[in-house]
């Protein structure tokens, strides 16, 4: 996660269409730094590796859906963070392309939805509500403005200035001699 790097993350799922990554990104997101391993030369390296040192917030919209939907939730029933945008899409129930019609083409039919602690069923039709709303108006687009975006990078900064990521002082690193030899 080269995000893992810097001092505020910001994830942009607007228009994700599905797919099947949100358990992946949802678990590094997740991840909590614990300690460093810090070589003899090097620099710290956070454990666990790519965990986060400052703040994330994620951007969603109308337009992320499936997978979209799944990961816009679980971000903010984890509560890993601001979720900024509009109201998800709302369509958690998956389709599998696989029976051939006699004309060459197909149908699909239901065959899994989601069901979280929270809610129950209630992503699928509705979607997930963000924690701070933000629109973009027909005007904006034309002005290639983006205040979704401007917004999290905003709550980010605040986030950062609260809580100012950094590492942790070290001090000096411990030196061990050798064991005494024993007395003859």
């Amino acid at each position: 996660l080269a995000g893992a790097l810097h001092q505020g993350l910001i994830v942009d799922v607007r228009y994700n269409g599905g797919g099947s990554v949100s358990q992946l990104l949802i678990e590094k997101l997740a991840r909590r730094r614990l300690g460093y391993d810090i070589s003899r030369w090097g620099q710290p390296d956070p454990y666990p590796a790519d965990s986060l040192l400052g703040p994330v917030v994620a951007i969603t919209n109308e337009g992320a859906s499936s997978d979209g939907d799944i990961f816009s939730h679980v971000f903010k029933l984890l509560g890993l963070g601001p979720l900024i945008g509009k109201r998800t899409w709302g369509g958690v129930i998956g389709i599998s392309p696989i029976d051939r019609l006699a004309d060459g083409g197909t149908t699909t039919q239901p065959e899994f939805s989601f069901w979280f602690p929270d809610v129950g069923w209630g992503v699928e039709n509705y979607g997930t509500e963000p924690t701070i709303e933000v629109e973009i108006a027909p005007q904006d687009y034309v002005a290639r403005r983006d205040p979704q975006l401007d917004r999290a990078i905003s709550e980010t900064l605040r986030l950062m200035a609260e809580n100012p990521p950094q590492l942790p002082e070290f001090g000096p690193r411990p030196r061990l001699g050798l064991p005494a030899l024993p007395e003859v």
